[in-house]
């Protein structure tokens, strides 16, 4: 690498169902821009939402989702499952595109704790970088339990066979790899928290507050908390007061007709500038994925969390239940989930005091892009973003 040139960053971000993935690779890729890094994005999920990823180049794989909610079935992009062809074609689309970008050090998002269905161009990846260049897995502060020894130890074992660090983003303060990682003991030397990645809010969080708005992330999977939230309205004391519905773009077309709007209720597909709105309204009803709730906490915003907990999912129920227990947000179970229980919650909400991250460390961009300085550079980078 040339003294005068910026370290390479390649980031590899695989998304397969919501936007959550996205929406935090952008914040770490715009913080790693402002680091001075190089940062080439390769994306290989669809691009139905447009993110800022603060000047990246971007490398866009043959794009690839989920079928459902299961994870059982990959689709290209005809929507046909995928096939051996496919895949080989894939894995040499992405190592010429490494090829070509010489980085300085390489940044996967999820694997091997999650994405494992990537093992057909991952692992030939990682074969060709070892000992080349520095490795590092960017994997979010809670996982799916999975009471899985064989593969635990698949996931500790390529974690040691292939990466520096693994960067966990996420507050130790809150919770440890440990809680929902059995093999974190033996992968210890190698994990860095780097804090939560929140955004900063852009307007004011203590100003003028004013309706319900209920959000569902990506959508493909909302369609029932939209229609509770829907039919829980006329219960509620905000009854009267305007309510937004921020459906996301995968939302299933069924669950979209299905929704009856009434006078004061207004949907969108999707909200560009979702933390600003958040500070403008009263209360929020959402899911309790990653990128929400750290909106929901930096824009202070009186909030109910219906982690989504189907198909063995337990990463939203975890992190609602640890927040909960500080007293941030009202936590209703999926199980849970009838017009009643959640015009109740919204009304314990609305009459509730704001979150506030005082002890939590939401500054986990900046130093995300501080440790992929380091290992592009081989030296320690002074100061924070």
């Amino acid at each position: 690498m040339s003294s005068q040139a910026a370290p390479r960053v390649f980031f590899y971000v695989q998304h397969l169902l919501g936007i959550g993935h996205q929406a935090r690779a952008a914040a770490i890729a715009r913080a790693m821009g402002r680091q001075g890094l190089d940062v080439t994005y390769v994306s290989g999920g669809f691009a139905e939402t447009r993110f800022d990823l603060g000047g990246a180049t971007v490398v866009q794989l043959p794009p690839a989702r989920t079928a459902d909610a299961t994870f059982s079935t990959l689709l290209d992009a005809q929507g046909n499952p995928v096939d051996d062809a496919w895949e080989a074609d894939r894995c040499l689309a992405l190592l010429e595109a490494f090829a070509r970008t010489e980085p300085d050090a390489l940044l996967i998002e999820s694997f091997p704790f999650g994405r494992r269905r990537f093992r057909f161009e991952l692992l030939p990846l990682l074969e060709r970088v070892r000992g080349q260049i520095p490795v590092a897995a960017s994997v979010r502060d809670i996982l799916v339990s999975k009471d899985d020894a064989k593969r635990t130890r698949w996931i500790v074992e390529t974690v040691n066979a292939f990466f520096d660090t693994v960067i966990v983003h996420g507050d130790p303060r809150i919770v440890t790899l440990d809680v929902t990682f059995p093999g974190a003991d033996a992968i210890a030397d190698r994990v860095r928290y780097s804090g939560y990645v929140a955004p900063a809010p852009t307007v004011d969080a203590n100003g003028n507050r004013d309706g319900v708005v209920v959000s569902v992330g990506g959508g493909a999977v909302g369609g029932p908390l939209l229609r509770a939230s829907l039919a829980a309205r006329p219960l509620s004391s905000l009854s009267r007061a305007p309510w937004r519905l921020i459906s996301g773009p995968n939302l299933p077309e069924s669950d979209r007709n299905a929704l009856k709007l009434a006078q004061g209720v207004t949907i969108d597909t999707y909200v560009a500038n979702f933390n600003e709105f958040l500070c403008s309204a009263a209360v929020s009803v959402s899911q309790a994925g990653y990128n929400t709730v750290m909106d929901l906490m930096t824009s202070r915003t009186r909030s109910v969390l219906v982690p989504f907990s189907q198909h063995g999912e337990t990463e939203q129920t975890v992190r609602a239940s640890l927040l909960a227990r500080r007293g941030l947000f009202q936590v209703l179970s999926e199980a849970d989930l009838t017009p009643n229980a959640l015009a109740k919650a919204i009304d314990a909400a609305h009459a509730g005091p704001p979150p506030h991250p005082n002890d939590i460390d939401i500054d986990g961009a900046a130093m995300t892009a501080r440790i992929m300085g380091e290992l592009a550079t081989g030296s320690p980078i002074s100061g924070r973003l």
